[in-house]
């Protein structure tokens, strides 16, 4: 077992925000780039403080107070940043749902399902998003307020209330509820469902600052950084790798209203970003892009990235761009990457890193029971529930007490080993293939097949087999002209996997499905 200690500051989002903008008030806080527009708007600390506050005046004229339920169901927009700073002040539980039009056509039915869950009052979604959510709404729901322009509530066919017109009479000053305190529900993130049912992890306002804090550490920030993001405003990556970070730190946010591959390492350049968030998606899709001359001509020092991603492909993006990855493993219930490369120092990829301040690791077999270093088992992660784990998940105290026990430990159902220190993880729980009773990684399978010239992508699930159990097959996304073939596939895996992992069959396809967060649909696979 490996740990880490750490004392988190005590004091809640709002006490964060308020002392930033007396310390930082000038200082560039937000630089939002719409990717459609290419419209640019920037805001100081002081600058957007009266946003946060009209928001929240806004609020408290419609009726909205400590307990009240609000659900976000936003885009990556200006607004998304101070609604959520808005409803900290207020003590108001604000329940996050990522939007993903044309990527997840299911989304507005399973935001009915969130809000449903939750008993939300009020909805505040983009005007473009109506059309799909009303038809969705609880009977809970009795205010909706839409962000942007173009429709009137007569034309939604309910009573829709614009923003603009909300904050044009509200006062740009408030004072926070002083009843709020750090253990507090801050805000319900709904897990991204890639494996089940998409769950409400309860982040608490001491959640949200030891985030920041840790982050810090991770990517040894300074005031001075401004960090760059195209992730989900929804998601935890943005909320509590970005956002957070940035506010305990009082340095910039440079949000993306999306990911925009034939843009993104422009706008870091652009935009002077010093830090980066990447995933193999963003790794993968930049390195298809036709250098140009000036992509080495930058200021971002790390990209925070989060797994998987094979030794060749990372060697090949950092000697072309010129950037280090800074690997971590994390998920929504464990806030950040609690395994984490350090700022300093050496790192051993493909490790995901080491024990992060204020949390302990072990691996352990099906019984519980603590593996020596090199065995493989599941990965436990130990923390405070409400500080440096989730507090819970919203409304499920069965499925709170299947992961996470009364002291603390938090099963993350992956599967890891740890050597010399150095974490290593092996696969998630519900990706291990079990064939004539040994377990297949399919990580480690997709990482021997991605080293093949030729291929562009893989995914590689269990599939029934009467006699073993279950068999290994391969989805392959060739590049153009490569001229492979499910021989080829197999072969190449005979020269360097043990025979019980070298996959039985080979689908070769023309993409593979993905979520609104990029992750790889596996279940979409299985049934196809």
């Amino acid at each position: 077992m490996t740990s880490s200690t750490w004392v988190p500051e005590n004091s809640t989002v709002a006490q964060l925000w308020q002392r930033q903008v007396m310390e930082r008030g000038g200082h560039e806080f937000l630089v939002y780039e719409d990717a459609d527009t290419s419209n640019i708007a920037r805001f100081t600390y002081r600058e957007f403080d009266a946003r946060v506050n009209t928001c929240a005046n806004a609020l408290v004229a419609r009726g909205v107070e400590a307990g009240s339920r609000v659900a976000l169901y936003l885009d990556n927009c200006v607004e998304a940043v101070p609604f959520s700073a808005g409803v900290a002040t207020l003590d108001v539980e604000s329940f996050s749902s990522a939007t993903a039009p044309g990527v997840c056509p299911s989304a507005p039915c399973e935001l009915g399902r969130i809000m449903g869950l939750c008993e939300a009052q009020m909805l505040i979604t983009c005007v473009n998003n109506l059309g799909e959510v009303l038809s969705h709404l609880p009977e809970s729901v009795t205010d909706i307020v839409a962000v942007g322009e173009g429709i009137s509530g007569d034309e939604a066919g309910v009573d829709v209330s614009l923003l603009a017109d909300l904050r044009a009479g509200a006062s740009d000053s408030f004072k926070s509820n002083p009843d709020v305190g750090p253990m507090d529900a801050f805000e319900i993130l709904f897990t991204s469902g890639t494996t089940s049912a998409p769950k409400g992890v309860i982040i608490t306002h001491a959640n949200f600052v030891f985030s920041g804090v840790f982050v810090n550490w991770e990517l040894g920030m300074n005031a001075e950084d401004r960090y760059m993001t195209s992730m989900v405003a929804a998601r935890v990556n943005l909320q509590l790798s970005a956002l957070a970070p940035v506010l305990t730190m009082g340095a910039t946010l440079i949000m993306l209203s999306r990911y925009s591959a034939t843009r993104f390492w422009r706008e870091a350049r652009e935009h002077r970003a010093t830090l980066v968030q990447g995933m193999a998606m963003i790794v993968a899709t930049l390195m298809r892009q036709p250098v140009d001359p000036e992509e080495r001509n930058h200021q971002v020092r790390e990209m925070h990235y989060f797994l998987p991603l094979s030794a060749k492909e990372k060697n090949a993006f950092e000697e072309r761009y010129g950037v280090t990855l800074l690997n971590n493993y994390g998920s929504t219930e464990c806030l950040i990457g609690a395994i984490t490369d350090p700022p300093h120092g050496k790192r051993r990829w493909p490790s995901i890193g080491q024990t992060g301040p204020g949390y302990e690791v072990r691996v352990v077999d099906c019984q519980g029971t603590e593996l020596p270093e090199g065995e493989v088992g599941e990965l436990l992660l130990h923390g405070v529930p409400g500080v440096s784990l989730m507090a819970g998940y919203w409304n499920n105290p069965e499925a709170t007490a299947e992961v996470l026990t009364e002291d603390g430990w938090y099963r993350t159902r992956d599967f890891a080993y740890i050597e010399d220190g150095w974490v290593y993880f092996m696969d998630r729980r519900v990706d291990l293939i079990k064939r004539s009773g040994e377990s297949v990684s399919s990580a480690e399978v997709e990482c021997t097949i991605d080293s093949l010239d030729g291929v562009r992508e893989v995914a590689v699930i269990g599939v029934p087999d009467g006699v073993r159990g279950q068999a290994v097959k391969a989805f392959v996304v060739a590049k153009p002209g490569a001229g492979l073939g499910p021989q080829t596939i197999i072969d190449h895996c005979e020269e360097r996997l043990a025979s019980f992992k070298v996959p039985s069959y080979v689908e070769f396809v023309e993409e593979l499905p993905r979520g609104s967060y990029g992750k790889v649909k596996k279940q979409l696979l299985a049934t196809s």
